[in-house]
């Protein structure tokens, strides 16, 4: 996946993760136990930790580190998304502190985290705002876990299915036929972070097909970017789709990678508070 620039997403078209925030936290599913099981071998989201979570959505990531035991916060610039990560840790009885906040203006003290996380959503940041805040709110030796959980049409016939569908309602959208690719040290990190970890892997989530249909309506190319009755008719031939080539459950391949660096003792960092 070559990086992008914001204006590069969609041909610049507008879109708000916040009309997808149903959708989103009933069908979009976190990464799975393998994930975490593995961040927890390279000292990520151990208990006592101070986690922040950016791009945090509806809280996925968050809530997962705060049930193990970490001091975990998340932030989105989607006050709908927040709404629904707040309502989400509180039927669960967990300690999350999220805040309505964009990555570029993160909203806390310097030095306040051990691990920032930011999993399937570096692409919409500004890295030349973001990366000084980063610098700035991680403690020295903190570590930035960049992770991505992402279906793979190139493995799974019925995700490219799925996905010519979207192409049909919104030909801007760009995230279709992903190959799975991504630069082991992205450019941006060269200043201010050494790479220290680093997996990849794919794993078969399971789904039925009201799950999927869900998922896929909880798109940024769907949802996100179409008015109600598009979406509406776009979920009426997806169904009618889905009936032809899968039975009530199936599994869908999807690769994790996850990139995990340190933070340089000489990295440049905004001061001001």
């Amino acid at each position: 996946m070559p990086e992008q620039t914001f204006s590069e997403i969609d041909a610049g078209r507008e879109f708000d993760w916040g009309r997808t925030s149903r959708d989103y936290d009933r069908y979009r599913p976190g990464p799975p136990a393998s994930f975490y099981l593995k961040l927890a071998a390279l000292d990520i989201g151990r208990p006592g930790q101070l986690v922040l979570d950016l791009g945090t959505g509806t809280g996925l990531v968050a809530r997962q580190f705060a049930r193990q035991g970490a001091l975990a916060s998340g932030i989105d610039v989607s006050a709908d998304q927040i709404a629904m990560a707040q309502a989400a840790a509180a039927r669960e009885s967990l300690s999350v502190e999220f805040r309505v906040a964009p990555a570029e203006a993160i909203p806390f003290r310097r030095r306040s985290f051990d691990v920032i996380s930011a999993n399937q959503c570096w692409l919409y940041f500004d890295t030349a705002k973001v990366l000084p805040e980063v610098c700035r709110v991680l403690k020295p030796g903190g570590r930035l876990l960049v992770s991505h959980f992402s279906f793979m049409p190139r493995l799974d016939p019925l995700v490219r299915a799925s996905e010519q569908l979207v192409l049909q309602f919104n030909p801007d959208w760009s995230g279709a036929d992903w190959d799975g690719e991504l630069a082991a040290v992205p450019r941006w990190s060269r200043r201010n972070f050494d790479l220290v970890g680093l997996f990849v892997y794919d794993e078969a989530i399971p789904f039925t097909r009201e799950s999927w249909r869900g998922r896929m309506r909880a798109l940024r190319g769907i949802a996100a970017s179409l008015s109600e009755v598009e979406v509406e008719e776009f979920d009426r031939q997806h169904e009618a789709l889905l009936e032809t080539l899968a039975g009530e459950t199936f599994t869908v391949w999807h690769r994790l990678h996850a990139q995990i660096f340190c933070l340089k003792a000489d990295a440049v960092s905004i001061e001001s508070e």
